[in-house]
């Protein structure tokens, strides 16, 4: 048996409980470097903890799913946050669910426009990156550095996001 899920717009106040939503917030602007520049400051904070830890920036090339696409594992990094941030402007999904006595509750999914990334808080269950449509690339901050950073859980019965809203939905 499987679960369906919704898709949720990504929205700062939905997504809160996972971690901050990255985006040109005018609300955040700043002119710098003599006016020429707009600086979107302060989006999300790179959270790393443990001897030997630092913050390091990669990119991912993700590959994109197939829809139905049934979510049968979720993961998290007790250690550091985790920030995904799109290289070209297209629509992906982000997944996170709320701890549940150290496991992953009901996934949440979030529809995110190809200017929206998301930081996910440190400890927070995720699934990995979902790119959809076509092949796209993320600027990542996360934390590098010694200790196990990754923890994996597996559902018993998956959760199936059915299919994507019209492309006309995506901002």
């Amino acid at each position: 048996m499987s679960h369906l899920l919704s898709i949720e717009p990504l929205t700062k106040e939905a997504f809160a409980p996972f971690g901050s939503v990255i985006e040109a917030d005018p609300a955040s602007a700043r002119l710098i470097n003599g006016g020429n520049t707009e600086r979107f400051h302060a989006l999300a904070e790179a959270d790393v903890i443990g001897e030997g830890a630092r913050v390091i920036i990669s990119i991912f090339r993700g590959q994109p799913r197939s829809f139905p696409y049934s979510i049968t594992m979720m993961e998290r990094h007790p250690f550091g946050s985790q920030s995904f941030s799109p290289l070209q402007d297209r629509p992906w999904l982000a997944v996170a669910a709320e701890d549940e006595g150290g496991r992953p509750g009901r996934p949440r999914v979030f529809l995110a426009g190809g200017r929206q990334g998301v930081n996910y808080g440190r400890n927070v269950w995720h699934h990995p990156l979902m790119t959809v449509d076509t092949v796209s690339d993320f600027l990542v901050v996360d934390r590098g550095g010694p200790g196990n950073n990754l923890e994996e859980f597996f559902y018993e019965e998956p959760f199936v996001i059915p299919d994507l809203p019209s492309k006309g939905t995506v901002r």
